[in-house]
């Protein structure tokens, strides 16, 4: 099921964020949350929902505009889902209830920044979903090792 997050779910919703943090391959930011800039971080999304099963959180995603003023109609997302729940199709339901939670909200499309090229899974999953890639901005991620990889902006049409 994917729904709303509460404020009960924060400390899975933080253990999950951070641990796609940690592995460095994935989210531009480096920083761990806690529990109170996780709380606050959440909070000040337009929109952040929870993909739970049996009771446990095992996915989230966040979605914010992309941009202000003349470009507030574009949103923006990311998505993360516990290693040990990988392969259960889970990211693809967090990316169909994005899609559709950001036409409730009025936004116009959905693109995603700064996907690694290696991402492969990912990118499998967004093309699937109708996303088109905008090009390759050479070197835009640097990965945990500190090599560079290339990024590749998606989008689509809410």
């Amino acid at each position: 099921m994917i729904r709303e997050y509460v404020p009960n779910d924060l400390e899975d919703m933080i253990r999950i964020w951070n641990e796609v943090v940690e592995e460095g391959v994935a989210f531009p930011q480096e920083e761990a949350l806690d529990l109170e800039s996780g709380a606050a971080f959440f909070a000040s999304q337009s929109y952040t929902g929870v993909a739970e099963i049996d009771g446990r959180v095992l996915g989230l995603y966040i979605l914010h505009p992309n941009n202000i003023g003349r470009c507030g109609h574009i949103s923006n997302a990311s998505f993360a889902v516990s290693s040990g729940a990988r392969g259960l199709h889970i990211g693809e339901r967090l990316v169909l209830d994005c899609l559709k939670k950001g036409r409730e909200l009025g936004f116009r499309v959905l693109q995603f920044n700064a996907v690694v090229e290696s991402n492969v899974h990912a990118r499998h999953l967004y093309e699937r979903l109708g996303f088109r890639q905008l090009g390759t901005i050479p070197g835009g991620f640097r990965m945990k090792d500190g090599h560079y990889e290339n990024i590749c902006p998606y989008y689509h049409e809410l």
